[in-house]
């Protein structure tokens, strides 16, 4: 049986989503899982989730002899992968950090006038579901603005970089991961809708 067959059967036995499975140099097999999308519903991989996979593939592995020196199961982390399109409906409107695999052409950012440059394949922005001609797409819009150091001043009066968006399908895209943003500051609580009397 094939790594990837052995591996999404024991995950997906324990109710789990595989994410990614990777070979690193050194024998080292990466396998990170994540619970399945349920809109509305958060989850979170813990601990335990990931000794009671990594238990299992020792003894799934071992019965197909399948090469490897270290296993390591881990959640997918604040930098998650989005490998399908399941992951990115279900990350629409999370800010993002996208490559692709080809730059953007003349046509998109050669244009005059156009801030980007047609050799750029990065992009972080907020991911965004988009309909066209009745073809259901992906894009991601972001503002090119400097960074802010610490400590300065930001005028009221500057005005906003322009909102800039670019299309793409998943065929174009090399690599897609959420964007690693901390708030150090603790969560917000999410606003709860107001109840009528």
């Amino acid at each position: 049986m094939a790594l990837q067959e052995i591996v999404e059967q024991t995950v997906t036995g324990f109710g789990y989503e595989l994410v990614e499975i990777e070979r690193s140099a050194g024998g080292l097999l990466r396998i990170t899982i994540d619970f399945p999308w349920t809109p509305g519903v958060e989850q979170f991989i813990n601990v335990e989730d990931c000794e009671k996979v990594t238990r299992q593939l020792h003894f799934a592995l071992e019965v197909d002899a399948v090469e490897y020196r270290r296993l390591e199961v881990s959640s997918p982390g604040i930098d998650r992968p989005l490998k399908r399109e399941q992951d990115f409906e279900r990350f629409a409107g999370e800010v993002i950090d996208i490559t692709l695999k080809a730059p953007i052409g003349k046509d998109a950012g050669g244009a005059a006038g156009s801030p980007v440059h047609a050799s750029r394949k990065k992009f972080r922005g907020t991911l965004e579901r988009v309909e066209a001609g009745g073809v259901a797409g992906w894009q991601i819009v972001w503002r090119d603005e400097p960074a802010v150091k610490p400590g300065q001043k930001v005028s009221k009066k500057r005005a906003p970089a322009p909102l800039q968006a670019l299309g793409f399908t998943l065929d174009e895209v090399r690599e897609a991961r959420l964007a690693p943003i901390v708030d150090f500051k603790g969560r917000k609580a999410k606003a709860t809708p107001a109840v009528e009397n």
